[in-house]
């Protein structure tokens, strides 16, 4: 095709009409989820955890909140299974819709009561992380080679959506919660995620369905299991043995449960046998050539090398979710009108979404293409987690200074949700059509749950710091540098970011991008 037809093509691109349906849905779902999860800190602090002592109370809704996160984005795994292999996107996105809104009927029920709470927590974690990947990918699954010049502008509006419901949840749970209690802050969410769940079925007889595939004899696990096992004379074993120690190492991460919590436990021994077992993978992967067609074993390697993106990213997501606790604790030492809650400055974050979206596609990316800088999508996600790094070290400072005695106005916070905002937008917003685009066409689901699991595994990371800053001796080195235990962790995860962001720049040089669109009927 010349470029000239290829132009003409995209001109001609027409944007699917059931898209709206998909766009809506997620609009009230986002309000939904950031509305009860923008006050869950709060709630725990200054109603659930009362019976806790007060030193203990903050870090443990910490650990609560990253909790619920790892859940949430966990699931997808589950979600992304299900849907590839068994019922459809569709199906799969309805059914566990139901079960979201019945956790939140659970939230707004057992606002006293433990266990009934941490049941609501947990029904929501799955309904919202199994449907997670699943309407994204589904988004792709409504277009093909002659519109997917529309697609990165539907991945745009998508995310646009999304911060739009979760400005207005930011702005206005807070205010609900202390105004009319619990059950009427996490009732309202309910109540927006069932209708949520409603539009989404009023556009059943206009989507694109793409089936499950069948089982697949040439499958990722399959060509994997088949690299690992093969034994070839006269060649080491390398790979396999690698796998091996990633099991056994996952195995000897359940001791940690006592320190860290089952979560974290169980999270940290999915990261050792995922990355030890692909390392492996990749080492024999040639292995499987023969038993399987090259286009499989080649695929397989395609995945591998996403998967490598993506935990180059998990840095990213530590820094991002911790908006929800770290931030809002400091917001909670710093100085601000009596009306303003600091949960409520979270409502910036999505505000300043909707406007940097269309900026950077108007203003800033044409811009800097006509100064023959061409920003991809890899650049854009490695420059995303420096800003985050950046962000960090503002707070950082701004700690220092409330540490120091200084009274610091709540309008400090600006900036550097200015700078994570940025970042976000830029990992983000480019992380899902990635994500989507470099999918092999039988892995849409996984590869997406994947892209979530990431930031499962970035709240990973939070937890593990947190349990580490329990141990005396590692509390003692930290006063030996003259900060406060939570001004070194700011300044930790400010350099976290900013190396994983030098990492994944070096990863990029070498990455071929693919182009898995379905093709046009």
């Amino acid at each position: 095709m010349t470029q000239s037809a290829a132009m003409d093509g995209a001109e001609k691109a027409q944007m699917p009409k059931q898209i709206p349906y998909i766009i809506a849905n997620e609009g009230c779902e986002r309000f939904s989820f950031y509305g009860m999860r923008n006050i869950l800190t709060p709630f725990l602090i200054t109603s659930l955890l009362l019976s806790m002592p007060e030193e203990l109370r903050k870090g443990m809704a910490k650990e609560v909140f990253h909790t619920f996160v790892i859940g949430v984005y966990f699931f997808p795994l589950l979600g992304g299974w299900l849907a590839d292999r068994f019922f459809g996107k569709y199906n799969t996105v309805l059914w566990l819709s139901l079960v979201y809104c019945c956790g939140h009927a659970c939230l707004a029920i057992f606002e006293n009561n433990r266990n009934g709470f941490y049941t609501g927590l947990f029904l929501i974690a799955l309904g919202s992380g199994g449907i997670k990947p699943l309407v994204t990918s589904f988004v792709g699954d409504q277009f093909d080679q002659s519109n997917r010049s529309l697609a990165q502008k539907v991945f745009d509006g998508f995310y646009w959506i999304i911060n739009f419901g979760s400005f207005f949840a930011s702005l206005l749970m807070p205010f609900f919660l202390k105004e009319f209690g619990a059950s009427i802050a996490f009732g309202i969410p309910g109540v927006l995620m069932l209708i949520a769940t409603i539009i989404f079925w009023s556009g059943r007889t206009k989507y694109i369905h793409v089936p499950p595939a069948p089982r697949d004899p040439h499958s990722f696990l399959n060509v994997v299991r088949t690299a690992l096992t093969t034994n070839v004379p006269g060649q080491a074993r390398s790979g396999y043995f690698m796998a091996v120690a990633g099991v056994l190492l996952a195995i000897g991460s359940m001791f940690l449960i006592p320190k860290v919590g089952i979560v974290a436990a169980l999270c940290l021994a999915l990261v050792l046998v995922l990355g030890f077992g692909g390392m492996g993978a990749w080492m024999q992967l040639e292995r499987a050539r023969g038993i399987h067609p090259d286009a499989a074993v080649d695929g397989v390697r395609s995945v591998l090398r996403i998967l490598v993106v993506f935990a180059l990213v998990t840095p990213f997501w530590s820094l991002f979710d911790q908006k929800a606790s770290t931030w809002v604790l400091q917001a909670d030492q710093m100085t601000k009108p009596s009306w303003f809650q600091s949960a409520q400055m979270q409502a910036l974050n999505p505000l300043l979404v909707m406007l940097l979206i269309p900026f950077n596609n108007i203003v800033l990316y044409p811009l800097l293409k006509r100064n023959g800088v061409e920003l991809t999508a890899l650049r854009r996600m490695g420059a995303g987690i420096a800003f985050s790094g950046l962000a960090w070290i503002v707070v950082g400072f701004m700690q220092l200074a409330i540490d120091g005695g200084n009274a610091l106005e709540i309008t400090w916070q600006i900036l550097p949700y200015a700078l994570l905002t940025f970042g976000e937008v830029l990992v983000s917003t480019t992380g899902l059509e990635f994500a989507y685009s470099q999918a092999p066409l039988a892995m849409k689901g996984v590869i997406m749950s994947f892209w979530n699991l990431s930031v499962t595994i970035g709240n990973l990371w939070v937890l593990l710091a947190n349990s580490s800053v329990k141990s005396a001796a590692v509390t003692e080195q930290i006063k030996a540098t003259g900060m406060s235990v939570t001004a070194f962790q700011m300044f930790f995860f400010a350099g976290f970011a900013l190396f994983a962001a030098f990492l994944f720049a070096l990863y990029a040089r070498g990455y071929t991008m693919q182009n898995n669109y379905r093709q046009a009927k």
